[in-house]
């Protein structure tokens, strides 16, 4: 008796009937007349166990549409199901928002294992699946991705979205770019303007005083080959000289030997200018504390923005027609 309910119809006088009922159940067939505080009723038994009913997706508009029958309103309801954004927790929620009489659902797959609420509907539509709506289950028969307005992949829709997107939106996209990248340009170039006179003034400094160093290895050696011409023809003779020039040789070369040693470099007189400059430069920085990382970081900045400015102007960013680019 336990899996049994009542439907019970209590007639008072032969014209006014109340009707009890206690939930969507399948009825046998009815039982004799009884008598309610001494009144006829015919007593009707019901079972407990859950319907099975068989509904299929169908494509409305270009997407699935599930028509699902509510138990309180007694009526269907069409819920647009979007695969790609809706989950299987999504769909629950909507059924019972519809129908507050809702107080069980869930989705099974075919082999009747529940499925996660986080389940993308997408996946579900794949196969048949079932619906359970309090004690009635659903057999829904998804026609799968054989449907010739099922959209085939989600790349395929992130791929019209793009297009789209591009033709509606890329001439505004780049006079947006080229503006915020302009406005950028003359920030830069406002911030180095001082930062560019006071390197120029060192640079023209160091160059200078690299080249005054030049001069004096210069003076250096003349004076140094004429002494020891004078030692040689006027003091002493060559064979005293002789030894000493060889001395003066071989210090000579130690001298370059070590310049090596310390810089990794060939001694090539240009290198070593361009390196004399760039000591003497840092030396004028740190004396006047002038910043040169913030000074290099800048400069590849506007060399950036730059770069992407060209890129943004040239005729394919702006989509130019062929016989405009050869004009």
């Amino acid at each position: 008796m336990t899996l049994l309910r009542t439907l019970s119809k209590l007639c008072v006088g032969g014209s006014r009937c109340v009707t009890l009922r206690n939930g969507a159940l399948r009825a046998f067939s009815p039982s004799s007349p009884v008598s309610v505080y001494g009144s006829p009723c015919v007593v009707l038994m019901y079972s407990s166990l859950p319907q099975s009913t068989d509904l299929c997706i169908q494509y409305r508009y270009g997407g699935p549409v599930l028509s699902v029958p509510l138990p309180s309103r007694e009526e269907e309801c069409r819920f647009y199901l979007r695969p790609m954004l809706m989950s299987v927790g999504d769909l629950l929620d909507h059924i019972r928002a519809e129908d507050p009489g809702v107080i069980t659902a869930a989705l099974l797959n075919g082999d009747g294992q529940r499925l996660s609420t986080t389940t993308s509907m997408d996946t579900v539509l794949n196969k048949d699946f079932q619906l359970i709506i309090n004690d009635t289950t659903y057999k829904i028969h998804s026609p799968g991705r054989e449907s010739h307005e099922h959209v085939t992949s989600l790349s395929d829709v992130k791929s019209v979205v793009h297009l789209l997107h591009s033709a509606l939106n890329l001439p505004q996209h780049h006079m947006t770019t080229q503006t915020q990248l302009l406005h950028r340009m003359d920030c830069l170039k406002q911030e180095l303007v001082p930062m560019e006179k006071v390197r120029a003034q060192m640079a023209l400094e160091a160059e200078s005083r690299a080249s005054m160093l030049g001069w004096a290895g210069l003076a250096y050696l003349s004076l140094q080959g004429g002494f020891l011409a004078y030692l040689t023809w006027y003091v002493f003779a060559w064979d005293i000289m002789e030894p000493i020039t060889y001395f003066i040789s071989y210090s000579t070369s130690m001298i370059f030997y070590a310049y090596y040693i310390l810089s990794k470099q060939d001694l090539v007189y240009p290198d070593v200018r361009d390196r004399q400059i760039l000591h003497i430069f840092h030396q004028k920085a740190e004396t006047q504390r002038f910043n040169i990382h913030r000074y290099n970081k800048l400069k590849q900045q506007l060399a950036e923005v730059e770069s992407d400015l060209k890129r943004l102007r040239s005729p394919i960013q702006l989509q130019i027609p062929v016989d405009q680019i050869q004009s």
